[in-house]
């Protein structure tokens, strides 16, 4: 598999992590949404938070829905995710361009700038839990740090990146996911943040071709890591034309019959994977009828 995940413990049971290489889903992304650079790298790191986190998921109907709304230009994100690995996700505005920051990176932040990080779990419940952070930088890893640390009470350290050719296609995507477990010492706390601090960056692991299992042996090989599951992610859609027929359904006769009344043939667009679907005058009459029977 070129995409995949693994998920592993160390410290007996005090440290949990997850690590993911992602850049065949985050490429299929980018050229679904035709996005640009920036907003490849935003999106992109968003996916591969929503596939890590995904796998904290225990049932099959479960759901993970990172969203992201900012005061920047890329105005917002929303990515889902599932326990198998599926994820897809859009940029509000896909076409964003903006300058290098500082360090000469995508400005991710600028991109993003200020707002809420939303994390909503739908685990069969009659209300999904939704869990609500402040940005802290718009960076995205650090604001996921910053909701574990505040809403889960879980301390957390995620590294999110992706690296971009100079065609714009994707080179290289992934990151990594470390939690301190309640029962954690303070030496082992001291030993994380110590080997954590050595790390620069993970798009650099990554682009020396280091995979999920060296990444997290580089951080906790010493720490009794033990990895275990290996399981793939894609960038996966589940829009079909059936679901797309029970949404305008929904929407009600009124709406139905205006479009009707239109006589032209309507296209509806899949935010999530950017399909198009298209139903004619007579398949509009015939949706009509089933939402007035």
């Amino acid at each position: 598999m070129s995409d995949y995940m693994i998920r592993a413990t160390a410290g007996e049971g005090q440290i949990r992590a997850f690590a993911a290489t992602t850049r065949d889903l985050v490429e299929e992304a980018r050229k679904a949404h035709n996005t640009s650079p920036v907003a490849t790298a935003a999106l992109g790191r968003l996916l591969t938070a929503g596939a890590m986190m995904g796998l904290t998921l225990k049932g099959e109907d479960e759901l993970l829905t990172l969203k992201i709304q900012g005061s920047g230009p890329i105005e917002g994100l929303t990515v889902t995710a599932d326990a198998f690995g599926n994820v897809k996700g859009y940029a509000y505005n896909p076409e964003v361009m903006l300058p290098p920051n500082p360090q000469g990176k995508l400005d991710v932040g600028g991109a993003v700038g200020e707002g809420v990080l939303s994390v909503i779990k739908d685990i069969g419940l009659k209300e999904p839990y939704v869990g609500q952070t402040i940005l802290v930088g718009g960076e995205i890893a650090e604001d996921l740090t910053y909701y574990y640390a505040t809403s889960e009470q879980t301390p957390s350290s995620v590294a999110l990146g992706v690296l971009m050719n100079k065609n714009n296609t994707v080179k290289q995507a992934g990151g990594f996911l470390i939690q301190l477990l309640p029962d954690a010492t303070e030496d082992m706390i001291d030993r994380l943040e110590q080997r954590l601090g050595e790390i620069t960056s993970i798009t650099a692991l990554l682009d020396e071709g280091m995979t999920p299992e060296m990444i997290l042996d580089k951080i906790l090989g010493d720490m009794g890591l033990e990895i275990l599951e290996k399981s793939p992610a894609r960038f996966y859609c589940n829009c079909n034309k059936e679901r797309v027929e029970k949404a305008l359904i929904s929407i009600g006769k009124k709406e139905l019959q205006d479009m009707i009344d239109d006589g032209k043939t309507v296209e509806v667009n899949c935010h999530f994977c950017n399909k198009n679907y298209q139903f004619t005058v007579e398949e509009l009459k015939a949706l009509y009828e089933k939402a007035v029977g």
